[in-house]
């Protein structure tokens, strides 16, 4: 009977693992969706403003991640009893407590940080309608001007546009005048005798001759430039020459007048010395 008992024990418990590891993928199928919408929630969190709510956030995402950790080790321990689903049972229970008051505190956490986020909204809608308001003189003015510039423009093109049409028929007149002119030069030259080759040739002629001119010109003006850079030369060096020779004549009659300075010098201690000879003659005789 023993034998009979323990085995349809271990048969049923046998036949009890499928539904348990069932039951399990379900139990785990929720906390995976929480943690799905916990990462949702970091992720919608990085706009959010800095109130304490990420580290109130890792430490949810810890109890969540321990709570799955105790109840997938809680169910591999059960695995070892007899009462296998019962053991389930009162794990899944437990990780199911957590689970609500982690999901409560997320909630909670979410309604705290959605209402941070509608305040900063709130607040930075103020600040631009008060900046808008603040620049709108400013705006306004600048939206005058720009028509003013506008406007103005249109009227300079339509002065130019009315001086154009009025000056039309001038330059008409102009090039009639050209044109008439160039008929009577073709005439003229055909009357002189000289066919189109030969104008061209003399035309080309007249050219070459122009920039024969031109280089000539050109050859003169750099002729021109070099003399007058070679006789800023020598007016530089006459300058130089003549500060020389002016430094020379200061060194010279610097020189002279130490030279004096030391004759004199040299005379007056002769005559101190020859005024000693004297008083020292003057005490002699006055010894004797």
């Amino acid at each position: 009977m023993p034998s009979a008992a323990s085995a349809g024990s271990a048969a049923s418990a046998t036949e009890l693992r499928p539904d348990d590891s069932t039951l399990g993928g379900k139990a785990v199928g929720p906390v995976s969706a929480s943690d799905a919408g916990a990462a949702g929630a970091n992720a919608g969190r990085a706009q959010a403003p800095d109130n304490g709510f990420d580290a109130r956030q890792n430490v949810l995402n810890r109890r969540s991640a321990e709570n799955d950790y105790n109840y997938a080790v809680d169910e591999h321990n059960c695995y070892s009893k007899f009462f296998v689903n019962y053991c389930i049972g009162k794990a899944r229970d437990r990780m199911r407590v957590v689970q609500a008051d982690i999901r409560k505190e997320q909630l909670a956490l979410n309604a705290e940080e959605r209402t941070a986020r509608a305040q900063q909204r709130d607040q930075q809608a103020a600040l631009q309608r008060a900046q808008d308001e603040a620049n709108a003189p400013q705006r306004v003015a600048n939206e005058a001007s720009n028509v003013e510039t506008y406007e103005q423009k249109q009227r300079q093109h339509q002065l130019d546009q009315a001086q154009r049409a009025a000056e039309a028929p001038q330059r008409a007149a102009n090039e009639q005048a050209y044109q008439q002119k160039v008929q009577q030069h073709a005439l003229d030259q055909a009357q002189r005798g000289i066919s189109a080759p030969q104008a061209a040739a003399n035309q080309q002629a007249y050219d070459q001759k122009q920039a024969n001119f031109q280089t000539q010109l050109e050859q003169a003006r750099q002729q021109g430039a070099q003399k007058a850079q070679e006789r800023v030369e020598k007016q530089q060096s006459y300058e130089r020459k003549q500060q020389t020779a002016e430094q020379h004549r200061q060194d010279v009659e610097a020189r002279q007048k130490q030279a004096a300075e030391k004759a004199q010098q040299k005379q007056q201690e002769q005559l101190q010395q020859q005024q000693q000879l004297e008083q020292q003659k003057l005490q002699q005789q006055q010894q004797q």
